[in-house]
């Protein structure tokens, strides 16, 4: 069997590695960029870090001894996935700067077609494309006139030096309390132009001691017991938002709300930092830092909603021209995009724009019916918001893996989930949503075109043994 794996990011590389240990080896890596790596390659803005902890955000079976700090930054991340590629001798099967713009489903395997002209074909693909890739950039009067550098925050300009300058960030997400507090001192002046408060959960990085780093490197039983412990805290964490009423969901909602008020000193500031909605309700930010860097002389938070953008900078809505040298635009990503915009077609000539209106779904984010021996890592409402991606991709992986074996072994040739298991794990998931956090009145980009969480309502726990065994009954084998 050939399998073609899309995209060398996090879940690329693990779907790489998982196929060999299993003994498939005539596989291939699309990767539309020049080098492996993901989120982690285009996103290189100040600042960037994970905010799920290092040892955490490490695959099971490659521990890594050397994180410099607890949220470790994101050359580091890359660093790692880089050298998890060569040691398990994924690089070599990758093919740098191929963009799959075509799969066609024909004869009991996928035809393949890139950017660049190359065809191929494989009974499976492993669609490893990712979560958060495609900028969101947002629909603001006048912006393509502003006379400075303007960029979204994961197309980086490194080029342009912001020593002094006037510097505006549209956003208050997780990426621009990152840029904010890492720049903010470097700055002339720093306007950040804020539609919605963010909640921030006080979390210090720490930096690991050499004693520390030492220590793991030479009790590999540390590392772990330390990626156990905390997988079992976030699973906690998991469990407190997808039940809006639990103790822990209470707990977080007094440490957020105790953090503003005890760190920033101006009333009048405070106020407008503090969000209307429960938090957790958006994907709660970690910062030990923010609240500080916002108060800073040289900062100010704009509420006033933008009007438009000119040439000298941002009008807003009360005729308040904010004067600008540089325009950061950390809006976020098409969180619905997944392997769009690839053109993909199943079963009987249906596409997957057609199979994915309104929205996007997957059986337990992984198969769609109609699309045979396709299967997604992070797809369509998995547990995105609540927990590490990397645990959850393992999951996934060794799930398909099982379907995977059906082909490999010949009880059947092609295997996708049943348009009935679908739907009836889409009424489920829906009805559950009722309970979580998500749902208590706030806009995220966690929720879909009907106002309901894309996401994994249940908790981690029931995603963990959901991917234990597939449920044949629930699959189309032929």
């Amino acid at each position: 069997m050939r399998f073609a794996i899309i995209g060398a990011g996090m879940s690329g590389i693990l779907a790489s590695i998982k196929l060999s240990e299993a003994g498939f080896d005539d596989q291939v890596i699309y990767e539309k960029a020049d080098r492996l790596g993901g989120t982690w390659r285009e996103n290189t803005y100040p600042g960037i870090a994970c905010d799920v902890p290092s040892h955490l955000y490490s695959y099971s079976f490659a521990p890594n001894p050397g994180w410099s700090h607890q949220f470790s930054p994101g050359d580091e991340i890359e660093g790692y996935f880089e050298r998890v590629a060569a040691d398990y001798g994924v690089t070599p099967r990758i093919r740098f700067g191929e963009k799959v713009d075509g799969l066609e489903w024909g004869d009991g395997r996928w035809r393949i077609t890139t950017e660049t002209g190359t065809t191929d074909e494989a009974e499976v693909v492993i669609a490893a494309t990712g979560v958060l890739h495609q900028p969101n950039l947002p629909d603001i009067a006048g912006l393509d006139t502003f006379a400075g550098p303007c960029f979204h925050s994961a197309r980086w300009d490194h080029d342009v030096d912001l020593a002094g300058k006037r510097v505006g960030i549209v956003g208050t997400g997780s990426t621009a309390v990152q840029i904010i507090s890492a720049v903010v001192d470097e700055v002339g002046h720093l306007d950040v132009f804020q539609r919605t408060p963010p909640w921030i959960f006080p979390v210090q990085n720490t930096a690991y001691s050499e004693e520390e780093l030492a220590a793991f490197r030479e009790q590999p039983e540390r590392l772990t017991q330390l990626h156990d412990t905390l997988a079992e805290l976030f699973a906690g964490f998991a469990a407190a938002v997808t039940d809006a009423e639990s103790e822990q969901n209470k707990g977080i909602a007094t440490a957020c709300v105790a953090n503003l008020e005890s760190s920033v000193t101006d009333p009048e500031l405070r106020e407008r930092l503090r969000p209307d909605y429960a938090p957790a309700c958006k994907r709660l930010i970690m910062s030990g830092d923010y609240y500080e860097a916002i108060q800073r002389p040289n900062a100010e938070v704009v509420t006033d909603g933008i009007e438009c953008v000119v040439p000298e900078g941002v009008r807003t809505k009360d005729g308040v021209l904010h004067e600008l040298d540089v325009l950061v635009l950390a809006t976020g990503f098409r969180a619905d995009a997944f392997m769009r915009p690839m053109d993909i077609v199943g079963r009987d000539g249906v596409t997957l724009a057609e199979a994915w209106d309104p929205r996007p779904n997957a059986y337990l984010s992984i198969t769609i019916p109609g699309f045979p021996n396709l299967f997604m890592l992070n797809g369509p409402n998995g547990p995105v918001g609540n927990f590490s991606l990397i645990e959850v991709a393992e999951l996934q992986m060794a799930y398909s893996m099982q379907l995977i074996e059906e082909v490999a072994a010949g009880r059947c040739h092609e295997i996708c989930a049943t348009q009935e298991a679908m739907d009836a794990h889409e009424e489920a998931r829906v009805a559950e949503m009722g309970h979580t956090i998500w749902v208590t009145g706030c806009r995220s980009w966690y929720l879909d075109d009907r106002g309901v969480p894309a996401t994994w309502p249940w908790p981690f726990q029931d995603f963990r043994d959901a991917m234990a065994a597939p449920d044949l009954a629930a699959y189309d084998r032929r």
